[in-house]
This record gives structure tokens, sequence and C-alpha cells, in this order.
């Protein structure tokens, strides 16, 4: 029996190289998933926000879909993917509430284990602002951070696919936390 996986994997490459029939083959796989990931974005965000699950990923993937390179390489590369465009949809956002409401009151983001971000629209504002500066101080460190609370991979997922050992990953992460912690302090 072929592994499911792997199937996702072949159909997101042939989409990849143009085969769009392979797009709506895929796309009821990984519906659940993406799914999932919009219901724990937005479970973090106010009360009658605009974006429904649904919408959500109907935006995300309107833009993947726009993407001029499509290097998918694997299902857990796809949705990893999918996950940063919904945070940056939902920053996009954010960011448009606040300049309407022009407002500056922001408050500290917390970080919990199987959390990803409870806060509200100005604090997803302040977790980007601070994911970017991480990125480009240390981009593995950033990369560990979004695709454990972001992309909701396990520990061992994040090793295999970035090649390095899981206590790597562990110490990235708890780097990667404390240095968010740390500038999103001194940004409030």
């Amino acid at each position: 029996m072929a592994d499911p996986g792997q199937d996702i994997t072949l159909q997101l490459q042939a989409w990849a190289k143009g085969d769009a029939t392979a797009l709506d083959k895929v796309t009821p796989a990984l519906y659940q998933e993406l799914r999932r990931l919009a219901a724990r974005y937005l479970s973090g965000e106010r009360r009658g926000h605009t974006l429904q699950p649904t919408a959500l990923i109907g935006e995300a993937f309107l833009r993947l879909i726009g993407e001029e390179t499509r290097d998918w390489q694997s299902r857990r590369h796809f949705v990893a993917i999918a996950a940063r465009c919904m945070r940056q949809i939902l920053v996009e956002h954010a960011r448009a509430r606040r300049r309407q409401k022009r407002s500056s009151g922001q408050r500290t983001v917390t970080f919990d284990d199987g959390l990803f971000v409870k806060e509200r629209s100005a604090d997803l504002i302040a977790l980007d602002d601070a994911l970017q500066d991480l990125e480009r101080a240390d981009p593995r460190k950033a990369q560990v951070v979004e695709l454990t609370y972001f992309g909701g991979m396990t520990q061992a997922e994040i090793a295999a696919w970035l090649g390095v050992h899981e206590n790597t990953v562990a110490r990235d992460r708890r780097l990667g936390e404390a240095w968010l912690r740390k500038q999103i302090r001194e940004a409030s």
C-alpha cells in the first residue's frame, strides 16, 4: 500500500511542474490540516474577526497558487509554507486594523508549550516584527520557532527537515523563544 504522505508529495511536485490536475487531487487531502492550522491561528484573535478559517485558507491558497516558484519538497513543506502565508495574512489584517484605529497599545506576547500565541492582533504584529528580526539574526532559530508554533511540526519532524539533531532543535527553540521575549519586551 502506498504511503499517503508520499502520494501527496508527488502530487505537490507534479503541481509545481505545471500539472493543474494535481492541485485538484491534493487539495482535499490537505484541506483538513490547513483548516486545523487556520482554526489554531484564529483561536487567539479577537471576537468578531473578519476572517473565518475557511476564508483564511482560501486567501492563503490564492497566494500559494499565485507563487511563481512552487518547489514543494513534501506535504510538511507545503503546510509550513501555507502556515507562514496564513500568519502573514493575519498580520496584514492586524496592521490594517491598527492603522484604522490609530492606537499604539501593545501587550506582551507569551509562549506556552503546545500553544503558539493566544493574544490579540497587536501581539501578532509584535511577534511578527520580532520573528523577522530573529530571521535576520539567526535564520535557523527563527525557522524552528515558526515551524513549531505556526507549522505545528514536532521536534523530530523539524530535525529531519533541517538535517540537525533533535537536541539542536530543542536548543534553537528555547534560545529563539528567549530572544523573541526579550525583543518584544524591549519594543513595548
